[in-house]
Formats: structure tokens, C-alpha cells, sequence
């Protein structure tokens, strides 16, 4: 089992910053991929960004490119989304989660571990 827990959402301004963290524990996720996951009111949860944790690739969706950074501390077992140039539309719940399996996926049905979800809403 691996557990997951994030912190550091909040209400910002458009254009502003703000870094989510999320800190694993239990099962070490050392041979796994981490990934955020939004989701906004009446609409399906999303891939953002994910991480291999072996190898460092990272992998972003389109709409958060050039936006938003991955990153991850092993000592910690944390991952970091580093959200910069916020927009209304960014405004979500946003979960960490963990895939066991071997391949990357931005499908979150692969997805076997979740976090409680942090929020982030982003005023116009």
C-alpha cells in the first residue's frame, strides 16, 4: 500500500504561482510513476503532468506545457507540481497518485493509489 497526501493548494490570482506537493509513504515508489490528476466541478478528471520516478521523464499535458513543472525529491519521497502563469481554467481539485504498473500512462484508470486532492481555485 502506498499512501498519499497533498498539500499547498489555495486561492490565487490569474497569473500567479503555487506548488503542490505530495509525499508518498508506506510501499516505496522508487520502480513507479507519479502523476496529477485535476478535476473541475461537472467535468471528468484530467492527466496534468507525471513523472517516472526511476528515470526523471517527465510528461505534461498540453494545456499546462511551459506552465507547470514536475519534480521530485527521492530522500523526501515527494513530488512537486510547480504551477506558474495560473489561469481561471486551472481552477480544480487536484490529486496525486501513484501507477504500480510498467509502463507510463496518463490514463488515471491505471492509477492504483490516490491522494484526498488539494484545491486550487484561480480568480480572474
Amino acid at each position: 500500500q502506498v499512501q498519499l497526501v497533498e498539500s499547498g493548494g489555495g486561492l490565487v490570482q490569474a497569473g500567479d504561482s503555487l506548488r503542490l506537493s505530495c509525499v508518498a509513504s508506506g510501499r516505496s515508489v522508487s520502480r513507479y510513476a507519479m502523476g496529477w490528476f485535476r478535476q473541475a466541478p461537472g467535468k471528468e478528471r484530467e492527466f496534468v503532468s507525471g513523472i517516472v520516478w526511476s528515470s526523471g521523464s517527465r510528461y505534461y499535458a498540453d494545456s499546462v506545457k511551459d506552465r507547470f513543472i514536475i519534480s521530485r525529491v527521492s530522500t523526501t519521497n515527494t513530488v512537486y507540481l510547480q504551477m506558474n502563469s495560473l489561469k481561471p481554467e486551472d481552477t480544480a481539485v487536484y490529486y496525486c497518485a501513484v501507477d504500480a504498473g510498467y509502463y507510463f500512462s496518463r490514463r488515471s484508470q491505471t492509477y492504483d493509489y490516490w491522494g484526498q486532492g488539494t484545491q486550487v481555485t484561480v480568480s480572474s
